[in-house]
C-alpha cells in the first residue's frame, strides 16, 4: 500500500508526505526526493483557510484521520459533546524544514515526467489563509485556547479534540460578518488535568476564575479585552442550563460574587454570558472556556512566552521564582506566573489581572512571530494543545467554524488591541474588603464605548462615503446657536429604554443639566429601536442644545416642517439604544481617566 494511503511503505514516514508551505498556507504532497517544496498543492482552499481532506490524504497514526470514531450521541443529554474520537499518534508533528524522503519503494510513487511537462505550475498565492492563521492563532491564544491556528490543520483529528456545551438562548445566536463580535473567555479553577491537583479550589465544579470579554469592532480594525474581576459583587440573573438530568431552570442570585455565575448550582457558561449582558449591556456571541492546562500546554507549544519582572520574585504560594529582568517561561512556570497574587503590586486579584494581561499580550506577539508561523512543528503542537484545552459553545464547535471566526478577525493589528480592567472599588459594606463593587462613574462610560463600538485605541481608518455623509449631516445639524438650558422645553417618553428611564432622564436634565422645563410623559405609544428628538424649525436652537447633552446622533434628530406655537415642547423618545441618563447615546469619544489599560503590542515589566 502506498505511503500516502493508509499504510507505510518501506520505512517512509507519512508525516513527510504532506508538508506545509508557509508561503501559501497549504499542505502540499511531495512525491519525489527533492528537499524543496513541491508544485502540487494539498487539497485545501487557501482562500477560506478551511479546506477539506480528500481520499488521498494521509490516514496513518501519524496524521489526523477522517474516520476517527466519535461519541457525540453518548453525551447529547448533557449538552456536551465530549471528546469526539481523538486520533492516535498525537506526538507526530510536521517537520520544521522539508527534508528529502528517507526511502521509497523502487518504481512506485514517482511523478510522471510526461504529465509534469504538460502541466502549468500554479503561482503560489499569498492568500488570506496565512493571514487568518496569524490572527486566529493570536486571538485564540489570547483567549487561552489558540484554536484558530488549525486553519492549516483542517483534519477531523482536531474536531475530535474540541468539547462543546449547548447554551442556546444565552447569546446572540452567532457572530455576524457585518456586526461587532463579543466573545467571553472564561478560565476556570477546576482541577482537571495531570499535575493540577494542588491548584484552584478543591472539589470546585469550575467557577469563573478569569473572565475576559473580548469585543471586536464592526469594521474589524480594533479590539477591547475587558477583564471582569471574579470577586465583583453583581446580580446573577435567572438562567437555564442543560445537565445530565435534563434542562434545569436556575433562579438568579442578587448581589453575589461574579465567579459563582459558573459552576454554582449547576450554572453553565450560558449563565455567565447572561450575567455579562446584565452587567455590561453587551450581548455575548460566543464563549470559550479553558482550565489550568491551557496555559501550560499552549505556552509550551509556542516554545515559551517572553515576560519581564521588575524585581526578584520568590512566591511559595504560586511556586513562581524569577530573578529581576526578562525571562522566557512555559508549562508549570507559565501557570505560576498567571496565578500569582503575591508577587506583584498590592497582592490583590486586580494585580493578578494585570499580570495575566501582560502575559497574554506577549503570547499574542509570540504566536504572530516568524519563529512560530514558519515552524510546522510548533503550529502542529499549538493546534493540538489549543483544541485539547478548548471548550466552546456549539455555535463555534468545529474547526471550520473556529476558522471562519478567525478569518473574520484577521485584520485586527495587535497595536489596536487594548486590555482593560473593569473599573471597581473596594466593597464599602465590608470592614475588611474581600470583594469589589462597580465604579459606576468610570464603568458606565466604558460600557457605552463598547456598546457604541468606540475603540480604546486611536485607530486611523478611511471613512466610507456613507460615514462621511453622516458625519457631515451631524455637523450641519449641530452647527449654529444653542439655546440656554433654562430655555429648553422637552417632553420625555420611554419608548424602549430600561424601566424608569423617562423619570431618570427627567431628574438628570433638571438637576444636572439645568433643563427645568422638562416633563416625564411616561411610556411612548410604541417602542422604538433608536432614541429620537422631534422638534419644530423654530426650536432648532433648543434641539441642538439637547442633542449635545444627550450625545444624540444626527439620525436621531427629526426636524418638522411647521413652527411650534406658544409653549409647545419638543418630544424626546428614549429608544432601545438608551442605556442610562448621562451616558451619551453615541458613546464617549475616549475612555474615562483612571481606567487600567495594557496595550497588546507593548512589553511591560510586572512589578
Amino acid at each position: 500500500m502506498d505511503a500516502h494511503s493508509r499504510g507505510q511503505a518501506d520505512e517512509i514516514d507519512p508525516a513527510d508526505q504532506w508538508v506545509l508551505n508557509p508561503q501559501t498556507g497549504n499542505y502540499e504532497l511531495r512525491l519525489d526526493h527533492s528537499t524543496g517544496q513541491p508544485t502540487s498543492s494539498r487539497p485545501q482552499d487557501a482562500r477560506s483557510g478551511r479546506g477539506s481532506r480528500r481520499k488521498d490524504a494521509p490516514e496513518t497514526g501519524d496524521a489526523p484521520r477522517d474516520d476517527a470514531p466519535r461519541s457525540d450521541s453518548a453525551s447529547a443529554a448533557t449538552g456536551r459533546s465530549g471528546k469526539r474520537g481523538k486520533g492516535t499518534g498525537n506526538d507526530a508533528a510536521p517537520r520544521a524544514d522539508v527534508p528529502g524522503q528517507r526511502s521509497r519503494r523502487a518504481g512506485k510513487g514517482q511523478p510522471d515526467p510526461s504529465a509534469a511537462a504538460g502541466r502549468r505550475k500554479r503561482k503560489a498565492k499569498k492568500s488570506g489563509g496565512r493571514k487568518a492563521l496569524v490572527w486566529t492563532g493570536g486571538v485564540m491564544a489570547f483567549l487561552l485556547v489558540g484554536g484558530g491556528t488549525t486553519g492549516y490543520f483542517v483534519y477531523q483529528h482536531f474536531n475530535g479534540n474540541i468539547d462543546t456545551i449547548d447554551v442556546e438562548g444565552a447569546g446572540s445566536g452567532g457572530f455576524k460578518k457585518d456586526q461587532a463580535v463579543n466573545i467571553l473567555v472564561i478560565g476556570t479553577d477546576k482541577r482537571t488535568g495531570s499535575g493540577n491537583e494542588g491548584y484552584g479550589d478543591n472539589g470546585s465544579a469550575g467557577h469563573a476564575d478569569t473572565n475576559i470579554l473580548f469585543h471586536v469592532s464592526k469594521d474589524r480594525t480594533n479590539a477591547t479585552a475587558l477583564s471582569i474581576p471574579r470577586d465583583l459583587i453583581t446580580d446573577i440573573p435567572d438562567c437555564t442550563a442543560k445537565t445530565k438530568d435534563g434542562t434545569k431552570e436556575i433562579p438568579g442570585t442578587p448581589q453575589t460574587r461574579f465567579n459563582v455565575s459558573l459552576g454554582q448550582d449547576d450554572r453553565d457558561p450560558g449563565c455567565t454570558m447572561r450575567t455579562v449582558k446584565e452587567l455590561t449591556g453587551l450581548t455575548v456571541d460566543h464563549f470559550m472556556m479553558a482550565d489550568f492546562n491551557a496555559v501550560k500546554e499552549i505556552s509550551t507549544a509556542v516554545g515559551g512566552v517572553n515576560v519581564c519582572v521588575g524585581k526578584d520574585v520568590d512566591d511559595p504560594k504560586s511556586g513562581l521564582k524569577l530573578t529581576k529582568g526578562p525571562h522566557r517561561i512555559e508549562g508549570e512556570q507559565a501557570l505560576a506566573f498567571v496565578r500569582t497574587r503575591h508577587a506583584f503590586g498590592n497582592e490583590s486579584d486586580l494585580t493578578r489581572i494585570q499580570t495575566q494581561q501582560q502575559f497574554l499580550s506577549s503570547m499574542i506577539r509570540q504566536i504572530q512571530s516568524s519563529q512560530t508561523l514558519t515552524s510546522p512543528s510548533k503550529l502542529w503542537k499549538l493546534a493540538e494543545a489549543a483544541t485539547n484545552a478548548l471548550t466552546v459553545d456549539t455555535g463555534i464547535g468545529t474547526i471550520e467554524k473556529l476558522s471562519d471566526l478567525g478569518k473574520e478577525l484577521a485584520s485586527v493589528n495587535p497595536k489596536n488591541i487594548t486590555f482593560a480592567t473593569l473599573p471597581v472599588v473596594d466593597n464599602p459594606n465590608e470592614p475588611v474588603p474581600a470583594t469589589v463593587v462597580l465604579n459606576e462613574a468610570q464603568a458606565k462610560p466604558l460600557f457605552s464605548m463598547m456598546q457604541n463600538d468606540v475603540s480604546l485605541t486611536e485607530v486611523k481608518k478611511k471613512e466610507s462615503a456613507k460615514e462621511a455623509a453622516a458625519k457631515k449631516k451631524q455637523e450641519a445639524l449641530l452647527k449654529g446657536t444653542k439655546a440656554d438650558p433654562a430655555d429648553v422645553r422637552v417632553d420625555v417618553f420611554n419608548g424602549g429604554g430600561p424601566q424608569g428611564s423617562a423619570q431618570e432622564t427627567l431628574n438628570w436634565l433638571q438637576n444636572t443639566e439645568g433643563v427645568l422645563k422638562s416633563t416625564n410623559k411616561g411610556n411612548a405609544p410604541a417602542d422604538v429601536s433608536k432614541t429620537t428628538l422631534e422638534y419644530a424649525p423654530n426650536q432648532a436652537d433648543q434641539a441642538r442644545a439637547l442633542a449635545e447633552m444627550l450625545g444624540l446622533p444626527a439620525s436621531g434628530m427629526k426636524p418638522g416642517t411647521e413652527d411650534a406655537e406658544g409653549l409647545e415642547a419638543m418630544t424626546l423618545t428614549l429608544g432601545e439604544d438608551f442605556k442610562e441618563a448621562g451616558v451619551p447615546i453615541t458613546g464617549p469619544a475616549k475612555a474615562p481617566e483612571g481606567v487600567q489599560k495594557v496595550e497588546a503590542d507593548k512589553q511591560v515589566c510586572s512589578k
